[in-house]
């Protein structure tokens, strides 16, 4: 059974009060007694003897009251403190008979009701002064200890349940009263709720209102175990408590969630790994292209998106590729690991399951070999600046769509030997091969017809056979420079096959001569660099179509006349650095410029750029360079400029 707590030093004063307040016909007439009491003057209970004669008073109560007058309390009166105490005492026990007569009514009622017992229990309630704050006056108060003790009150004998119910939503209602309590620390802390049920019965008694039927107060104390049994049930106060181990089992949960929550921010937050949105640490990430270039890493770095297509992991120090690691990246295209540490171990397996990867560089790494797990959507290879010997067929086969093949600056040809015969046959589809500096000796056999460009400078090239292309080949740009190639090692039906040939470039061989039977489709030739000494009036044949004409450097002292006239549509003639003592004559009209810097030149003659038909029209020539020569201005024949635009075209200095 649960109990109330009251403040001990106030509960006498309240009381009293509320006595007097219920008497009261209205509200207005409480307020009155009310003040009249703070002000020490108690009103006359004559005035009410008919008002408490109606609501059911023992004759013996109306007599008392009757006979007795109290309104002696009087401000201009002045009377020692012994006096008052014994008015005071008259005054309880005048109060104590009001309810004499509903007292049995309650007796009564209980009797009858099935589910009374234990009728003259008596609840013990502990007093907690702690209840109501005390005010410095109260604190001063001679009768009020600042630390008042529990003093158990009996309230079995009260003559009413209604009245204990206002006595309780008084103190609570009270304007001054804090409803909630603050307890040291270390006092456990129960909620409290109180709950004033519904009865009008006893409310019509009294003559006072206690406000809604079922209202609650909640508010903390000092937990407290009350010792209790059940009230009559005439007593409408409901008293309810939880229990102190529900109070606890709370508090554990709350400091549970509360270590769960901690925990919870100590653990590692979840970081969504090759998700869209997701950028490694190592990277830099552009839409779908992630830049992982020139970081320092050493392997792939963590949690590169799946729906990447760009992946760049250039200069960096990677030696190993986890298997499997690009299986799933469906989407990307291009994957850029030059200048790395790979060996052939350290990716086998690496590009197999990619799907649509079509650009792979693996230039600048330690690799021997071709890679044997190459895609088959792949297009560009590009595996320059390794150390690959070797290549074999079965290599090519697993990427029959491969366009750009470049493995430059290897040892392919080990410096005694070439490719083997059609090695790159399963290669239909292949557009560029970049076979630079690989030690070869002769140019590769069996070349798909497909290659559109061929590159092979820098190596040991002596001979150009026939066979390179057992067929028509759509060969348009061929670089042999920088080989060991002689007019005898440049057989006359090498090009035959090579009908669409356009730039050929035959730089730093060893050539003394023009080369013959050169395609008739070539548009830029290239001899720079070359042992060439003269050049004879046939010696480019009916190249009708070149535009270009590199001659520099080498040792040309004697050029025949009108040698570059059977070239109708030449633009740019390159004779610079050479052994030249005259402009050579005839020069074509087609041409726009035409460098002879660095050589010995002494005359213009009149025909070189102007000759043909008496009248004379203005030549294309836009640029004639004579730097580094010697010619005398002095001397120099002004009429064989006559059908240039102006002396600005022509540079001496």
């Amino acid at each position: 059974m649960h109990c109330f707590i009251f403040c001990s030093g106030q509960v006498k004063m309240i009381l009293t009060e509320l006595e007097h307040a219920l008497l009261a016909e209205n509200e207005e007439e409480k307020f009155e007694v009310r003040q009249n009491f703070k002000a020490g003057l108690i009103p006359d209970v004559k005035l009410h003897s008919n008002k408490a004669s109606e609501e059911g008073l023992t004759p013996e109560a109306q007599t008392m009251i009757s006979g007795k007058t109290v309104n002696s309390y009087s401000s201009n009166e002045d009377y020692d403190d012994t006096q008052r105490l014994m008015w005071e005492e008259e005054e309880r026990m005048l109060v104590a008979g009001l309810h004499l007569d509903k007292k049995r009514e309650r007796k009564k009622k209980t009797k009858s009701s099935p589910n009374a017992s234990n009728n003259n229990a008596q609840t013990i309630i502990p007093i907690l002064p702690t209840l109501v704050p005390l005010s410095s006056a109260h604190l001063s108060s001679p009768d009020i200890s600042p630390n008042p003790t529990v003093v158990p009150v009996a309230i079995g004998d009260v003559k009413s349940g209604s009245l204990l119910e206002d006595l309780v939503a008084e103190v609570l209602l009270t304007p001054t009263r804090s409803s909630t309590l603050d307890v040291n620390k270390g006092h456990s802390l129960v909620d409290v709720r109180i709950h004033t049920a519904n009865n009008e019965d006893s409310r019509k008694q009294i003559g006072t209102s206690i406000g809604p039927a079922d209202r609650t107060f909640s508010y903390n104390a000092q937990a407290a175990m009350l010792s209790s049994t059940k009230t009559q049930p005439s007593n409408v106060t409901e008293v309810s408590e939880k229990s102190a181990q529900s109070k606890s089992n709370n508090k554990k949960a709350i400091k549970k969630m509360g270590k769960n929550t901690s925990n919870a921010q100590k653990q590692p937050q979840h970081l969504p790994y090759f998700m869209d949105n997701y950028c490694p640490p190592e990277c830099a990430c552009y839409g779908r292209v992630v830049q992982c270039s020139d970081k320092g890493v050493d392997r792939v770095p963590y949690g590169i998106p799946y729906n990447s297509r760009y992946v760049l992991l250039m200069n960096n120090h990677i030696d190993r590729i986890q298997l499997d690691l690009f299986s799933e990246y469906n989407t990307m295209e291009f994957l850029a690991l030059t200048n790395n540490r790979l060996t052939d171990g350290a990716i086998e397996g690496a590009f197999e399951g990619v799907p649509v990867l079509k650009r792979l560089y693996l230039d600048t790494n330690q690799l021997q070999s071709v890679p044997n797990d190459l895609p088959t959507s792949l297009e560009e290879l590009r595996l320059d600046n390794n150390q690959v010997e070797g290549m074999s067929e079965t290599a090519w086969t697993h990427c029959p769509g491969l366009l750009i093949l470049s493995m430059s600056n290897n040892s392919l040809g080990n410096g005694t030997q070439s490719l083997p015969i059609a090695v790159l046959s399963p290669l239909c589809k292949l557009r560029a091969l970049n076979l630079d500096h690989n030690q070869l000796t002769s140019v590769p056999l069996g070349l798909p017809l497909s290659i559109k460009e061929l590159y092979l400078k820098g190596n040991r090239i002596e001979e150009f056979r026939n066979g390179a292309f057992d067929g028509k080949s759509e060969l348009v740009v061929l670089d042999l420079s920088k080989n060991r190639l002689t007019n005898k090692g440049l057989h006359k039906d090498s090009l035959v096959n090579a009908t669409h040939l356009e730039s050929l470039n035959l730089e730093g061989n060893r050539l003394k001569q023009i080369p013959q039977h050169l395609p008739l489709s070539l548009k830029t030739l290239n001899l720079e660099s070359n042992f060439i000494r003269s050049i004879k009036k046939r010696a480019f044949g009916a190249l009708k179509n070149l535009e270009h004409l590199g001659l520099t450097k080498n040792k040309i002292f004697k050029v025949a006349v009108g040698a570059f006239r059977t070239l109708p549509v030449l633009h740019q003639l390159d004779l610079g650095h050479n052994r030249l003592r005259q402009v050579p004559r005839q020069l074509p009209k087609s041409l726009h410029s035409v460098s002879l810097t660095h050589n010995t030149i002494q005359t213009v003659p009149r025909d070189s750029f102007c000759w043909g038909n008496t009248t004379l029209s203005l030549s294309g020539l836009v640029r004639v360079q004579l730097q580094n020569n010697a010619i005398d201005l002095s001397n120099i024949d002004t009429q064989a400029f006559r059908c240039l635009r102006g002396f600005q075209v022509v540079n001496f200095y």
